[in-house]
């Protein structure tokens, strides 16, 4: 299904997210050498360790912005000093709010690409994002030979040439998306469960073979975060909103 609202508006100043509601946040990540520094400087020291680690300088640019936006949003739904939060990781490197627990926990999940970073936000533990660059190099048919169910392979396949690298693209975003919902990196297998993909078809999990789980306990919802770009959100459960905000880029010593 696509998000109900897929416009990137200003979000308001008040922020209010329901329990069974889920807010998308989209960030550009290229800024202004002196808003990466003021972002850099809300980074705790590991973060910025990673930071420094990285070789090209926009990999680092883009890493310290995206962490910053994490915790500028963070910080204005718990209405905290962004520089204070903390994150705590799963075995399999999922990251959660480690001050955060109750039945009022904030839950997030990040995914980023070629300068663009998208935001999951809720009181839903189960979710997961993701976003692609739609890059033209890419022997669409020959990796899904490798990484998609048989199923996804054939209905690729079965589609027109002009129509398979969108669809590739639209497959790979809803199963990454799943994959990070379920918070359990690719010790879950690719072929584990089928996924729609072809550009008129709206998102959806068609079918999981684990045992025990169930595809109409999932909600999978296609975005839109810009031309060349194929992104997905997968939540446990059925929301009853998604709403789309656009991080406006500015840090001041108050979370914005």
């Amino acid at each position: 299904m696509d998000a109900p609202e897929s416009q990137w508006n200003s979000p308001p100043e008040a922020l209010i997210l329901d329990r069974d509601e889920i807010h998308i946040w989209r960030a550009i990540l290229d800024l202004p050498i002196s808003r990466v520094q003021a972002l850099e400087q809300i980074l705790a020291a590991d973060e910025r360790t990673r930071a420094n680690k990285f070789h090209f300088p926009k990999d680092r640019t883009h890493f310290i912005v995206a962490r910053g936006a994490l915790r500028a949003i963070l910080g204005r739904y718990l209405s905290r000093d962004p520089r204070t939060l903390q994150f705590c990781y799963n075995q399999y490197g999922k990251p959660t709010l480690a001050s955060e627990a109750g039945s009022d926990s904030l839950f997030f999940n990040v995914s980023h690409s070629h300068g663009i970073a998208l935001y999951a936000i809720s009181h839903i533990q189960n979710i997961g994002i993701d976003i692609e660059y739609m890059r033209m190099d890419i022997e669409c048919e020959q990796i899904a030979g490798h990484f998609f169910s048989p199923y996804e392979v054939s209905m690729l396949r079965a589609l027109p040439k002009h129509m398979q690298h969108e669809a590739f693209f639209n497959c790979w975003s809803r199963k990454e998306a799943y994959i990070k919902a379920r918070g359990m990196g690719l010790s879950l297998g690719l072929d584990q469960f089928d996924v729609s993909l072809a550009p008129a078809a709206p998102a959806a999990i068609l079918n999981i073979r684990e045992k025990d789980q169930d595809a109409s306990r999932w909600s999978l919802y296609a975005l839109f975060p810009g031309p060349g770009y194929k992104a997905a959100l997968a939540v446990e459960g059925h929301p009853s909103r998604v709403k789309c905000w656009q991080w406006i880029e500015i840090y001041s010593s108050e979370a914005i």
